[in-house]
């Protein structure tokens, strides 16, 4: 999440969601930190690389030694920066985090890359934020008014600055101060002098999970990590609280926001987290398999094969297959060895993305009726180029099965989302969305059939138990930095087109 340069009224570019040309829902980043383990730094690299995941594009790990802090930070992967010994060796120190992410237009740049450190009077400040702050706009003017003077656009450097003006007299209540003024979504991990805090935002939008490896405590985004390390899952920091362990491993709770309903991403089940992490004490994998039987049950096709999208539709598709008879072959073979699409160097290059990342198993899908399931359609232009590529290898029949509602409203948690205006969903309705990626047949599972499939009844449209808003529009938090005229657009109904 990026706050542009310079200021300007409204919703500057790079924090509209879509400042890339990607036809995937991405998650912005991915958190961990240990305190008290001799090798946190190793540690933490380790963590991140099981993150990697939640964001391929920049790495940055820091360190505290009990007198200075330490950091290291580098665009691209986990393994291209800190696998070899030396890296790690410029990380000493019983205490590290670290952060991986993606960047959205206009906030790529070493500057941005966390976790994002800076000298306070009470000594050093380190953050690293998952996240996205729906008021940094709002605020960062008003700092700015009062004087500070901003290094990067990150708008993680917002609750830096909100801390360093707090008038309260321990880090600890700067720090609750500050969060008392922002709104949206964060998970964060910060290290001083005095140890360590994590905490999340008081509707729980974004995750954090707590564990121990011995005598060290360890945060991460995603209990995967907590598994690579090595470390037992204790439990979920609970959605407002946050958790203070010293440097003598002395750990203390705060609840300072009270008790709200919480609202975690829904999205976390269909997409964002590795299928082997449990998120709200559920298997990810069983209820991506579970949407699958949703889909099975509420929208059925007669057909040969049941062939996932790779990676993410797999466990859906095996849903869907088990519930419906219908066998489960891969039709689809994935390349895992070929990178993003925004960085190849001609549209020649970006258009051809798809068939190198995905080739058509000919000798399977010939002369059958497929039905094809995926996790979501954002754009709609790569389920149009992978329904042709079925039909380019032979199917004869080609029914796409959407193991999420659609996606009609963007994302202003943390998540990169395009605006709505880009979005497939808002410009259509099924048939249309249908007929626009070449299918014989579109569903998308319900919504109830979604909060089924994570164990919920029922959506329960007054207090629904998850943020749904990129399938609902309901967005749990005010969105001050859209300003009036962008909030009324939000509530508007979007035509639908024919």
């Amino acid at each position: 999440m990026t706050i542009s340069e310079p200021l300007r009224e409204g919703l500057p570019w790079d924090i509209v969601p879509g400042g890339n040309d990607d036809d995937h829902l991405r998650e912005e980043c991915g958190v961990f930190g240990v305190i008290g383990a001799r090798d946190s730094a190793a540690m933490v690299a380790l963590g991140l690389h099981a993150l990697q995941h939640r964001g391929q594009e920049a790495v940055g790990i820091s360190s505290y030694d009990g007198q200075e802090f330490y950091s290291r930070r580098a665009l691209g992967h986990v393994a291209q920066n800190f696998s070899s010994g030396a890296a790690i060796a410029e990380l000493p120190g019983s205490m590290a985090s670290g952060h991986v992410r993606y960047s959205t237009t206009g906030g790529s740049g070493l500057r941005n890359v966390q976790p994002l450190f800076a000298d306070l009077a009470t000594g050093g400040f380190s953050i690293a934020h998952n996240g996205n702050i729906s008021n940094a706009i709002h605020l960062k003017r008003d700092l700015v008014k009062r004087g500070a003077i901003f290094q990067s656009t990150s708008d993680t450097e917002v609750i830096i600055h909100l801390v360093a003006t707090s008038r309260y007299p321990t880090l600890l209540d700067r720090f609750i101060d500050a969060l008392r003024m922002v709104e949206g979504a964060y998970s964060l991990i910060v290290m001083t002098p005095e140890g360590m805090i994590a905490c999340r935002d008081p509707l729980g939008i974004r995750p954090l999970v707590m564990g121990r490896i011995g005598d060290s405590v360890v945060f991460a985004s995603e209990t995967v990590a907590l598994d690579v390390v090595g470390a037992e899952f204790v439990r979920q920091v609970e959605p407002g609280e946050l958790v203070e362990v010293s440097m003598d491993g002395t750990v203390l709770s705060h609840h300072p926001f009270g008790n709200r309903k919480a609202r975690p991403c829904i999205f976390e089940h269909v997409y964002f987290s590795r299928p082997d992490s449990i998120v709200d004490g559920s298997s990810v994998y069983q209820v991506r398999k579970a949407i699958g039987e949703q889909l099975a049950l509420e929208s059925p096709a007669d057909a040969d094969l049941v062939v996932p999208v790779p990676d993410s539709g797999v466990p859906a598709a095996i849903g869907y297959a088990q519930q419906s008879g219908i066998p489960f072959e891969l039709g689809i073979i994935r390349s895992h060895y070929v990178g993003r699409t925004f960085i190849q160097p001609s549209d020649g290059a970006r258009h051809a993305d798809v068939k190198r990342k995905h080739n058509a198993n000919r000798a399977l899908v010939q002369g059958k009726r497929i039905v094809l399931i995926d996790d979501s359609i954002v754009r709609g232009t790569t389920s149009l180029k992978i329904v042709q590529m079925m039909r380019d290898a032979g199917a004869s029949e080609v029914h796409m099965r959407i193991a999420s509602p659609p996606t009609s409203h963007s994302c202003f948690y943390g998540v990169d989302t395009p605006e709505r205006s880009k979005l497939l969903a808002a410009q259509m309705d099924i048939a249309a969305m249908g007929e626009f990626i070449h299918a014989d047949s579109l569903a998308f599972v319900s919504i109830d059939g979604l909060y089924r499939a994570v164990g919920e009844k029922d959506r329960k449209a007054k207090c629904p138990q998850y943020c749904d808003a990129c399938f609902t529009g309901d967005y749990p938090t005010t969105l001050t930095d859209l300003g009036e005229r962008d909030q009324k657009q939000l509530s508007l109904p979007v035509e639908k087109v024919a």
